[in-house]
């Protein structure tokens, strides 16, 4: 079967833009929903709402809510996959000394063999502890068995890639808009460790269109795109990608959505 694949950071839980939100995932129609910053979901209510914008029960076999460990704020921020996909099995990765908020971890069953997704929402403070969490995901898989099956890393990052069109100023506009989290100047040890043991950009190997840029953010007067989503896939799944596209959200989150769809196996 095709899949197309989504991921969206969706806000401190949607709150009052839920209408929106589930208005763009109808539209979008996506087979694997990947949703970050999900506050306040422990009930299932708006996990519920997500599944019937998809036409699915809301029921293990089709959603589920990736419990996050609490922030010193005590928010939680959970991540959520929503999936066409019977979800086999799924665990919640949240340990304090390795992960920032949740990685999510699925098997999902295609009826060609089974798909492995990690749902992903890295630490927003600093790259130093987002590439212990992406040295995490490493501990997880074996490579013979990456290189061979189909596995999925979705979710907002918090990282920057060096394949996307910063400007050669970037560093100097980053310290006078006093944003921190990507250090001075930035770094790109996250997205560099993750390719480095094979995971392969989407949006950078068949971009849909010239858009790339998720986040835009203002400053201290400076306005700064950048994309911290990604959706990566493994060496032979990215040989079945069709195309990876940005999708204008508007005012439903401060992130922008990111799609990837696959071929039949």
């Amino acid at each position: 079967m095709r899949l197309k694949v989504m991921t969206l950071n969706i806000l401190m839980g949607g709150e009052e833009r839920m209408p929106l939100l589930l208005a763009l995932i109808a539209r979008e129609n996506p087979d694997v929903l990947v949703l970050q910053e999900c506050l306040g979901w422990e009930d299932g209510e708006r996990l519920s709402q997500v599944a019937a914008s998809l036409n699915l029960p809301a029921t293990e076999a089709h959603v589920r809510l990736g419990t996050a460990r609490p922030r010193p704020s005590g928010r939680r921020f959970h991540v959520a996959v929503a999936s066409r996909l019977p979800l086999r099995s799924a665990r919640a990765h949240a340990n304090a000394h390795f992960i920032g908020h949740c990685l999510l971890e699925c098997e999902l069953e295609t009826g060609a063999g089974p798909l492995t997704l990690f749902a992903a929402h890295f630490d927003s403070h600093h790259e130093t502890l987002r590439f212990v969490e992406a040295r995490y995901l490493r501990s997880l898989l074996e490579p013979a068995a990456f290189g061979e099956r189909a596995f999925l890393l979705a979710g907002d990052l918090n990282s920057l890639s060096r394949a996307d069109p910063y400007p050669v100023d970037l560093a100097d506009r980053v310290r006078r808009a006093r944003v921190d989290k990507y250090g001075h100047p930035p770094r790109f040890d996250v997205v560099d460790d993750l390719e480095g043991f094979g995971w392969v950009d989407t949006l950078r190997l068949k971009p849909g269109s010239p858009q790339w840029v998720t986040a835009r953010r203002e400053r201290e007067g400076e306005v700064i795109d950048f994309r911290t989503d990604f959706v990566f896939a493994s060496p032979s799944l990215a040989r079945r990608l069709i195309a990876a596209n940005v999708v204008d959200v508007g005012t439903a989150s401060d992130h922008q959505a990111l799609t990837a769809s696959f071929s039949d196996a």
